[in-house]
């Protein structure tokens, strides 16, 4: 999968990302996964668990099923970003956001946040 590819998985979850992915000046891979990033930034805020869950699943495929640089920015721009993502949140939401996070993209989670600095 490539990050067209990528832009109707994600549009197939959240049909209103579309003006923002084409208003998007620069498109490629990392552009895509931070704007599907921000997107679910705006869904832990706002609490849009249901939504929430069908684009952790579709963040999940996109990771299995993408290219080398798909499969990067998910890496550096998403899994990055779980901390500050879920930093508000109390224990038990942040537990339930982890949960819906496949194992694949958990492991990539904590290799990055335990090599950190080293």
């Amino acid at each position: 999968m490539n990050y067209l590819q990528a832009v109707q998985e994600i549009t197939e979850v959240i049909p209103d990302i579309q003006n923002e992915l084409n208003k998007n000046t620069v498109q490629n891979s990392y552009s895509t996964i931070r704007i599907f990033t921000d997107q679910i930034k705006k869904m832990i805020r706002e609490n849009n668990r249901n939504l929430l869950f069908k684009s952790l699943q579709k963040m999940d495929i996109i990771y299995k099923n993408g290219d080398l640089m798909l499969r990067n920015a998910v890496e550096s721009t998403f899994i990055y970003s779980l901390d500050s993502c879920t930093a508000f949140c109390n224990e038990e939401y942040r537990k339930t956001i982890f949960s819906h996070i496949s194992q694949d993209l958990q492991k990539i989670y904590s290799k990055q946040i335990y090599n950190h600095g080293i």
